[in-house]
């Protein structure tokens, strides 16, 4: 990745400001009338829960087109029978915690820049004077290998052997949806995997988001708009405090958590692939004013220098192909630059 040099502004932790028992918001993370949350319920005939997709099951031909379906109407789905330990999965999420309420100084020893975005840090773009979102997050590189720099993981809370640990199940289980998101195509098992680059290919990070709560839930977002640019996000939610809006239609529905369920989303590079058929889509945070949110993305990419683009046996006379050749780097660099800004690689294009 080219670097895009440091912040245009000094970065203000978010959690700082809500700990400092402020009523108002600063300016700068008022939303436009337009952009805020509504706050009222879906009063139409709209599903208020997202599919549920069963792993064990996923070699039936049943789950296979329950999850492609998932991943034409929503772009999103929960997983269940995952074969992650729920013990880890909840030990993680309280570690993370731990280490965002540990003293400001300590964490800005972690503190990020554009460059990778690794590290500790509470903004997304490097555009002056932005709209800022009312959240703080902790970003780490996962693969390839080359690009861990374990030295910016964290010393206290959570242990790097716990990080590495749940990376390691979280590619496990990349692997397997990938498997069947190319079936639910009508490709080959291995094929969306070989498109990314192989096992040894991919590139993996890990986000984790501290959405503190908030005197005004209703002016702010805890994250814009936006679609993952990568291949596919699977979120660990905070299953106590609902965050997470998916965009369907003209509304935006709120995503009650399932105990034990990790959510998955398709990103940009896999509806590319897809030539549309799945949808990357968009989705946002909403903020709390009582309680804080810890939430945890793992975000799974094709390998970063490989041209991504429609499968062939995807692009007919009937469905041309709908996105041009790009880099995985290409598009990041892209996405860097503007920030959170809700457009997705089929936006762009057309």
């Amino acid at each position: 990745m080219s670097c895009l040099g440091s912040w245009p502004e000094p970065v203000v932790c978010v959690q700082s400001l809500a700990e400092s028992g402020i009523r108002t918001i600063p300016v700068r993370y008022v939303k436009p009338p337009s952009q805020r949350p509504s706050g009222a319920a879906v009063e139409r005939n709209v599903p208020r829960n997202i599919p549920v997709v069963d792993m064990e099951k996923l070699q039936s031909a049943a789950e296979v087109k329950a999850m492609a379906e998932a991943c034409k109407e929503w772009g999103f789905f929960h997983v269940i029978n995952h074969g992650i330990n729920g013990e880890m999965m909840e030990c993680l999420k309280d570690k993370w915690t731990q280490f965002f309420h540990q003293p400001l100084d300590l964490k800005r020893q972690y503190a990020n820049s554009p460059t990778t975005y690794e590290g500790y840090g509470s903004r997304l773009g490097i555009e002056k004077a932005a709209i800022l979102d009312w959240s703080d997050y902790f970003f780490i590189n996962y693969l390839p290998v080359s690009l861990r720099n374990t030295a910016k993981w964290p010393a206290f809370p959570p242990s790097k052997e716990l990080i590495e640990e749940y990376g390691k199940e979280m590619v496990k289980l990349c692997e397997k949806v990938m498997k069947g998101l190319s079936m639910g195509l009508g490709l080959e098992e291995e094929y969306l995997l070989k498109a990314f680059g192989g096992e040894e290919g991919i590139g993996a990070c890990m986000r984790a988001n501290m959405y503190p709560k908030c005197p005004q839930p209703d002016l702010t977002l805890g994250l814009s708009p936006h679609s993952d640019p990568g291949g596919i996000t699977i979120l660990l939610p905070d299953h106590n405090v609902p965050g997470l809006q998916v965009r369907k239609g003209d509304d935006w529905i709120t995503i009650d958590p399932i105990p034990n369920a990790l959510i998955v989303n398709v990103a940009d590079q896999i509806q590319v692939l897809s030539n549309g058929i799945y949808k990357s889509v968009n989705h946002r945070v909403i903020v709390n004013s009582n309680k804080d949110r810890v939430s945890l993305a793992f975000f799974y990419n094709p390998r970063s220098d490989l041209i991504i683009e429609p499968a062939k046996v995807l692009v007919t006379e009937e469905r041309p192909a709908l996105f041009p050749p790009m880099t995985f780097d290409e598009y990041r660099l892209q996405i860097r630059k503007r920030g959170i800004c809700g457009t997705s690689q089929q936006e762009q294009s057309t």
